[in-house]
């Protein structure tokens, strides 16, 4: 007996030990002498960023639990008090990440993925090289209002069938992954384009309006305006480096396509659940270009949700089963911490410091700011999620000089360009779990996009956004 209890024991320290790691480097940094140059409770805002990003990228525990986790520190460190930090938990963009998410489930739930598998086959014809650009270009506009795991979940059907009527006479890899990829990159691209793309975005907003001296807001038509350029660019340059990455073994997909639209079909004409719910989703989305000021972006989303269940198109049930509620609470506590960080000073002393440490170079050479902040926000985005990018450096590139508007948009848009692992992108996760791309694929296409992308958006935040900027009114 006792011999089972040190082995349980000894096994449960194996399987915890980046927790054990990382908790004991925090409760270190705590009692060891804080800097000068920054204040107590900024430095334990600092110390409690650190363990957080740690915790994200080992995961030694599920990610809800370092939310949960964010607020016992925030008041154990005595960073801030227990009623401030669980104000700091619920937001009009926590609002607005859940009401898209149930929303999205809705439109899942009703099976439009059929609809839109058949209308892509229509639009995009026989060849391997339209579709392709037709699988970028439709999952990049869908995913700029519903979200990248949306629509990856509705497009992967459609590309695992292509995939599957064409491997019938001998393997096709090279296909495999430029159609997986092309839905995976796609949606990745796309995700940045308007505020309901994801949760990034959102935090971003959040930062900006919360965040900075100036109190800048971003309606939902400034942010197309500003992102969507990058979308378009994103589109073309992925069709063209994705074709050259993974060459095809065919050039006309015509037996796989017929047996598609066959099996599409087959599933008859629309419902009037189908049109209501297409309806539905077109007024939210009115909403947010015309009342997001008024109301906020967070209570029209869950009008959204509302509406969807008030019509009995999807029932709660399926709502609780089907939202990632540890999503939503992973963001609440993400955008807490960059709450503390800026209340603290953290934020400012980091992004100090950071400037310090390049010499110079990024007062005297303003690009240089923002290839620093690109750089920093896509290598970080490659090893934990996009929106936890986001939250952890929002708050610190917006304190490094600069505009804060472009600086905000610059590191939103560069967490979307983790194209380089698995586990960069819900979109990426979930080609991979497939099983038929390989973590080397994602290197071998993954290092084009990056670069592409990189001096995409240096051009973008050197030429387009001072001319978008002066005509109106983001300020």
């Amino acid at each position: 007996m006792y011999n089972d209890v040190i082995r349980a024991f000894l096994f449960w320290i194996q399987q915890k030990k980046w927790l054990l790691l990382i908790i004991a480097v925090g409760v270190a940094m705590y009692w060891l002498p804080y800097p000068d140059t920054i204040s107590t409770r900024g430095y334990r805002a600092l110390i409690l960023g650190i363990m957080v990003i740690s915790l994200i990228i080992t995961e030694p525990v599920p990610l809800p639990a370092v939310a949960l986790l964010i607020a016992v520190l925030e008041v154990s460190f005595r960073i801030a008090p227990a009623t401030e930090v669980a104000k700091s938990y619920m937001s009009d963009s926590v609002f607005f990440i859940m009401g898209s998410l149930m929303m999205a489930v809705a439109i899942v739930h009703q099976g439009l993925d059929t609809r839109l598998a058949l209308g892509i086959i229509k639009l995009t014809g026989n060849s391997v090289n339209r579709i392709v650009f037709g699988f970028v270009a439709i999952s990049a506009i869908l995913s700029s209002f519903v979200g990248e795991h949306t629509v990856v979940a509705m497009m992967l059907p459609v590309g695992l069938t292509l995939v599957r009527h064409s491997s019938v006479r001998k393997p096709v890899p090279n296909l495999t992954a430029l159609l997986l990829f092309s839905i995976a990159y796609g949606s990745t691209i796309g995700s940045v384009g308007t505020p309901s793309g994801g949760a990034r975005n959102a935090i971003m907003i959040e930062y900006l309006r919360g965040s900075t001296d100036a109190g800048v807001t971003l309606s939902y038509v400034h942010w197309i305006i500003m992102a969507y350029p990058m979308v378009i660019f994103g589109i073309i340059s992925t069709t063209i480096l994705l074709k050259v990455a993974f060459k095809p073994e065919y050039t006309n997909l015509d037996t796989a396509i017929r047996k598609l639209k066959i099996q599409v079909a087959h599933k008859g004409k629309m419902t009037g659940k189908d049109i209501l719910t297409i309806g539905i989703f077109v007024f939210i989305f009115l909403c947010w270009v015309l009342l997001n000021e008024r109301i906020g972006m967070g209570i029209i989303a869950i009008t959204g949700a509302f509406l969807y269940m008030a019509t009995g198109i999807v029932e709660w049930e399926d709502i609780s089963k089907n939202t990632n509620w540890g999503v939503i609470l992973l963001f609440a506590g993400a955008i807490s911490l960059g709450v503390q960080m800026k209340n603290m000073g953290t934020a400012v002393w980091i992004g100090e410091n950071i400037i310090n440490a390049t010499g110079g170079l990024m007062e005297q050479f303003e690009l240089v700011r923002y290839m620093v902040v690109i750089g920093l926000t896509m290598i970080l985005s490659n090893v934990m999620s996009s929106s936890g990018t986001v939250a952890v450096l929002g708050p610190i590139t917006l304190n490094m000089g600069g505009e804060p508007v472009f600086m905000g948009m610059a590191t939103a848009v560069a967490s979307a360009f983790g194209y380089f692992s698995a586990v960069a992108a819900p979109a990426c996760m979930i080609i991979y779990s497939s099983g038929l791309v390989k973590m080397t694929d994602f290197l071998k296409a993954g290092w084009r996009l990056g670069l592409a992308s990189f001096i995409t958006l240096l051009i973008v935040y050197k030429w387009y956004w001072p001319l978008v900027i002066g005509f109106t009114n983001f300020k």
